[in-house]
């Protein structure tokens, strides 16, 4: 697949996402104003775990505090209980707190711009740098994770091992104003339809595009 299909796949992915439901990170990026900290924490919160269950805990978290020193102001076990039950939540709870630290001691407080700084805060990966970059500043990154790298791959569009690797290829070969939405586009596309088990390909909107690598059975 060349950079002028993947346009048009992504032009008709676009036109019918507002029918799939949104994402739990899409909608903390839109009911926080797109805030880059509930962003980078609901990140954070959201690896190894299911959307809806993101989804809660943030807004449980967020309701009791929602800035780097509210966070450090917490017990550990009250973070715990709010986020509970996230993949690794008691994990996670301490990492809240270390990337919070890290943010007033380092940064004054705010979350950084820079995709390189991002990558020093603790427990910060290039999927979580990416995504605070793009859904918190609106600047240009590819945020690759499962879903991005299995439909990529799939359409035929790049061929690789692993996330980091397709980010490298996606951002050699995908056209630039793509690149802040695609994950978000992915992700929601993933969920609804190119499913990793068993894809609706009989009611996607792009199987005549798509070259359905390594896809088995479908429905």
């Amino acid at each position: 697949m060349d950079a002028r299909t993947m346009s048009r796949v992504v032009a008709r992915l676009q036109a019918v996402a507002p029918t799939w439901t949104t994402t739990a990170l899409a909608a903390i990026a839109a009911e926080t104003g797109q805030d880059p900290f509930r962003i980078l924490i609901g990140c954070l919160l959201s690896l190894r775990t299911r959307d809806e269950t993101t989804a809660g805990a943030s807004a449980r978290l967020f309701a009791l505090a929602d800035t780097p020193a509210g966070i450090l102001a917490l017990p550990t076990r009250t973070i715990e209980r709010a986020i509970f039950p996230v993949g690794f939540y008691r994990t996670k709870a301490r990492g809240l707190q270390s990337v919070s630290r890290h943010l007033l001691e380092r940064f004054d407080g705010a979350v950084p711009p820079d995709l390189d700084a991002l990558l020093t805060l603790p427990g910060v990966g290039r999927k979580t740098a990416n995504l605070v970059v793009t859904m918190g500043f609106g600047r240009p990154g590819i945020c690759v994770d499962t879903h991005v790298h299995r439909i990529t791959n799939r359409l035929g569009f790049v061929r690789t091992r692993d996330p980091e690797e397709t980010e490298w290829a996606l951002r050699a070969k995908l056209p630039e104003r793509h690149w802040i939405g695609l994950n978000d586009l992915l992700v929601a596309f993933g969920q609804t339809i190119c499913q990793p088990l068993s894809p609706h390909c009989s009611r996607c909107p792009v199987s005549r595009s798509c070259h359905r690598l390594g896809v088995g059975t479908s429905r």
